[in-house]
């Protein structure tokens, strides 16, 4: 009785020591866009401001150009609507491609010029942040028109000061401004903007980009 016990044990242990061989990895092809979505077109559409529809008009084959036949996405201007509609198709490379292109016309309308706002199709780490003069500081009337003439300073030399020192490009509307560039250029630029609403010289705001910009340069 005890040999058929030891004999059964040693049985299991022989099973048991034998290596499990598994089946090989299915391999399967990458999906493309269309078929991402279920085979679903994607759609964007973007609003165009009335103080934007002659340049729209003027830079329509600059933005027409790079959106359908680099980056493979549709685009038209619906006119009754007043917006630029954008979506997939099925040779389109990448879904991330729909996004990039609502971004860039998104940039333009906010009053970027094309070749600024083109560098949002070609690389990744860029952003739009946009704020208004009242975020910062409550300002009217006088006041108001003094910080704005504080940003832009005699000709836009303020202006293209904090652009080249910080790498971003920046456009005042009104009292709306808008930054475009990395995350962390746009937040010196930002600083900077913010310094001159709060009421600093540009004087000393030069002073504090110079230093700010040779500890970037330093870093990289």
């Amino acid at each position: 009785m005890q040999s058929t016990e030891a004999s059964s044990a040693m049985e299991v242990e022989a099973v048991s020591s034998e290596p499990k061989i598994l089946p090989p990895k299915p391999e399967f092809a990458p999906l493309k866009p269309h078929e991402m979505s279920d085979g679903q077109v994607q759609f964007r559409k973007v609003s165009v401001p009335p103080h934007r529809y002659t340049p729209l008009k003027k830079a329509w084959m600059d933005i027409y150009t790079p959106v359908y036949e680099q980056m493979k996405v549709d685009i038209r201007m619906n006119l009754k609507a007043r917006k630029v509609e954008l979506k997939t198709r099925k040779d389109t490379p990448d879904i991330s491609n729909l996004q990039k292109c609502a971004d860039f016309v998104h940039a333009f309308m906010l009053g970027f010029d094309v070749i600024d706002a083109i560098a949002l199709l070609r690389l990744d780490e860029l952003y739009v942040e946009s704020f208004e003069v009242k975020d910062v500081k409550t300002l009217r009337g006088d006041h108001l028109s003094r910080a704005i003439g504080r940003l832009s300073g005699k000709g836009g030399k303020t202006k293209f000061a904090i652009e080249n020192a910080t790498k971003t490009r920046v456009v005042i509307a009104d009292s709306k401004i808008h930054i475009l560039g990395s995350f962390a250029n746009i937040k010196i630029a930002r600083d900077s903007l913010c310094s001159l609403i709060m009421g600093s010289p540009a004087g000393k705001v030069y002073s504090k980009l110079r230093a700010v910009t040779a500890r970037l340069a330093e870093r990289f």
